[in-house]
């Protein structure tokens, strides 16, 4: 009897010790897996680490490509025929806003100049006044310049006679050469650099057009001479640069035209009341007395009465 409660407590312990080795190689699993979770979360920072520090130096050479795309990048990596174009839009810009600028502030200046002239002639007591104060301050319009030729060859054929073939015929008709030359002779100063602006205007996109074929042959070679196939970056970044110089001509061409119609309005305008003012001198000079009463803002019919009265 004893020797089988001995035989089971053996065995009890046996057991015992079995359970408590079992134990001990759980607490050990879970220690290494402790262990090894705490390495991958260490890897995982590294890696993150690393990622992000490689981060700026990847998008570096991302952004350095990027950065040069554009006009200018265009322009380097042309040719020479190219780079000549671009030359020339450049230049067509600068003599176009050039002329804008000089000619808009020469009219502006002679207009002013020509309705303060208007209100001191129609104001005058006589033509003796008007013919001393163009002495005095000069003839710096084409108002004062036209009445002051117009005024000097009538009293210089009633006094002289014809004394030239230019001269020759009545006063009348003297002075009505005299006053033509004067308006021909202002109309062509106010039409100077009209010329180029108009021709700026209408070659400027062509010249912006022969620089986007020429760009888009010139891509269209480098593509076809690749090895490493075509994609739509290849294709898209040459053809798009290409058409940047139609832009160019476009933007040089637009200004160009609108400052051309606008000055030739403004000139006609101008040149209309140049006209009707030499008209209004003539009559005066003829007659002694004006055709039209200047009120400071327009004209309007004066009452005809006869020299006597």
């Amino acid at each position: 009897m004893f020797d089988l409660l001995n035989s089971a407590l053996h065995v009890l312990a046996q057991v015992s010790d079995t359970v408590a080795q079992g134990a001990d190689a759980v607490m050990q699993g879970a220690d290494a897996v402790t262990q090894g979770a705490g390495t991958v979360a260490q890897d995982a920072g590294t890696a993150l680490q690393s990622g992000a520090a490689a981060a700026p130096t990847t998008a570096g050479p991302l952004a350095a490509e990027a950065a040069p795309d554009g006009m200018l990048h265009f322009i380097s990596q042309s040719d020479m025929v190219g780079k000549s174009l671009f030359g020339i839009l450049v230049f067509m810009s600068l003599i176009s806003w050039y002329l804008i600028f000089v000619k808009s502030f020469t009219n502006m200046r002679v207009h002013r100049r020509s309705n303060k002239f208007l209100r001191e002639f129609w104001a005058a007591s006589s033509l003796d006044e008007v013919e001393n104060e163009i002495a005095t301050h000069g003839a710096t319009e084409p108002f004062a310049h036209l009445a002051s030729h117009a005024i000097h060859a009538q009293k210089h054929h009633a006094k002289y006679g014809a004394l030239k073939l230019e001269e020759k015929g009545s006063t009348g008709a003297f002075v009505t050469r005299t006053i033509r030359k004067v308006i021909d002779e202002e109309t062509a100063k106010f039409e100077n650099g009209l010329t180029v602006l108009a021709s700026v205007g209408s070659t400027a996109p062509f010249v912006g057009l022969f620089g986007t074929v020429w760009g888009v042959y010139h891509a269209l070679v480098g593509i076809g001479l690749s090895v490493d196939g075509v994609t739509i970056n290849r294709i898209a970044g040459p053809v798009g640069e290409a058409l940047i110089m139609t832009g160019l001509g476009l933007a040089v061409a637009i200004p160009a035209v609108l400052a051309y119609n606008g000055f030739v309005r403004s000139n006609r305008v101008y040149l209309a009341k140049l006209d009707a003012f030499a008209h209004d001198l003539f009559t005066f000079l003829s007659t002694g007395q004006q055709a039209f009463e200047w009120n400071g803002k327009g004209r309007r019919m004066a009452v005809a009465t006869s020299k006597g009265n």
